[in-house]
């Protein structure tokens, strides 16, 4: 789900989001801020939001929870499960927190509209080979939805990433027959991605974010489908990211891959796509090895080719499908493939944006060694270039 990949879906919610959230809670008389007024990446007045500028120091519990000083931010929650009888799923669960108004602005009410709260869950029957997606839009209140400040807590609905008394989290999501209840813990320390504490997404001055990762969470718990409950365990991949930035103005999406290999490594890799098709050098990765150190790449240590495609017939989109990745200074060679083609979302009911988010798997070569993994990859701006000034 960032002038970085993820980071900018949720600016890009922002905008498709906030004309018709505005047209909502007009109706119950709120008054909400409009996209003309969120901050340029070129300034930060003290009464806006905070752009992410190098220099950040990650802490945690802390960075774990909520940073409303920024306007943008997610919790997203890819992983691949097994239940009995071998039966194989994987799912993305998102919490997104877009604010509308900064934290200096004065709070009369708890039902005052300062964030929106959206949130994607989406699960692919790996085995049974079938697809499906749930989405919620709400405002952030104490009843509805929210995120906490110090540690992992979001919530919307009966949707939540929660930490628990043992320090591990546990995450929720249910409706329509589908599910997850699955418990998560770390077995590798948060990997902090770019460099000086920002990752950077454009030339331009606060086109950024603060991004890390949990690459590798052990999971357990259940899994539901068409209203079968099933125990399972598996792993789990969790990013956390916050900024205020969007787009450049010639840039028309991204491609992302977070690959878990089964020697312990650990693979993330985007390219931002520019309109005219060429990929913007401002594109990075991490390579995160078993014990957790970060290795990492500038766009010119790595290479993303397609070798198929796959167009979706409800959208119209056409996606590239099954990927050559290279990494020369690791000796790394992939070949990921889709677990299934149509892995499509089209959040008409929370964001309007359409975009690939599937399960993935992956083999190859790492020096001399055969390698497998597996993983998940998004993919946005192939159903129509995201229009930045049609909601402004």
């Amino acid at each position: 789900m960032a002038s970085l990949p993820r980071l900018s879906i949720v600016t890009l919610l922002l905008l498709a989001a906030l004309a018709s959230a505005q047209e909502k809670t007009s109706a119950e008389g709120a008054q909400g801020t409009s996209a003309t007024s969120m901050p340029g990446p070129e300034s930060s007045p003290a009464a806006e939001f905070r752009i992410a500028e190098p220099g950040w120091q990650f802490e945690f519990p802390r960075d774990h929870g909520s940073h409303e000083e920024f306007q943008t931010e997610w919790w997203y929650f890819t992983g691949h499960l097994e239940g009995s009888a071998g039966r194989k799923f994987g799912f993305e669960l998102t919490f997104f927190r877009v604010g509308i108004e900064p934290p200096s602005t004065p709070r009369t009410s708890s039902w005052d509209l300062h964030n929106l709260a959206l949130a994607h869950f989406a699960l692919t029957d790996i085995t049974g080979r079938q697809f499906r997606f749930h989405e919620k839009l709400n405002r952030q209140s104490p009843f509805t939805a929210g995120s906490a400040t110090g540690s992992l807590n979001v919530f919307n609905e009966g949707w939540t990433a929660m930490t628990q008394p043992d320090g591990s989290w546990r995450i929720r999501a249910s409706t329509a027959g589908d599910g997850i209840d699955l418990v998560l813990r770390a077995t590798k320390p948060p990997a902090i991605h770019g460099t000086e504490g920002v990752s950077v997404k454009a030339a331009t001055r606060g086109a950024a974010s603060h991004y890390y990762s949990m690459p590798r969470l052990a999971a357990e718990g259940f899994v539901t489908a068409k209203g079968a409950r099933i125990r399972c365990r598996g792993l789990v991949w969790m990013d956390h990211e916050y900024s205020t930035s969007i787009l450049a103005p010639d840039q028309a999406g991204w491609d992302w891959f977070s690959l878990q290999l089964n020697d312990g490594n650990d693979l993330m890799l985007y390219q931002m796509r520019k309109k005219d098709g060429s990929i913007d050098s401002s594109s990075s990765g991490s390579y995160i090895d078993r014990e957790g150190a970060v290795r990492h790449l500038a766009a010119s240590d790595f290479s993303i080719r397609p070798n198929g495609s796959w167009r979706s017939e409800k959208s119209g989109g056409v996606y590239p499908m099954g990927w050559d990745i290279r990494v020369p200074s690791l000796d790394l060679a992939l070949t990921v493939s889709e677990v299934m083609k149509d892995q499509e979302l089209i959040t008409t009911s929370s964001t309007g944006v359409t975009y690939w988010e599937g399960a993935v798997l992956t083999r190859g070569r790492s020096g001399p060694r055969n390698i497998e993994g597996q993983g998940y990859v998004e993919m946005t701006g192939y159903a129509g270039d995201f229009d930045m000034n049609a909601t402004r």
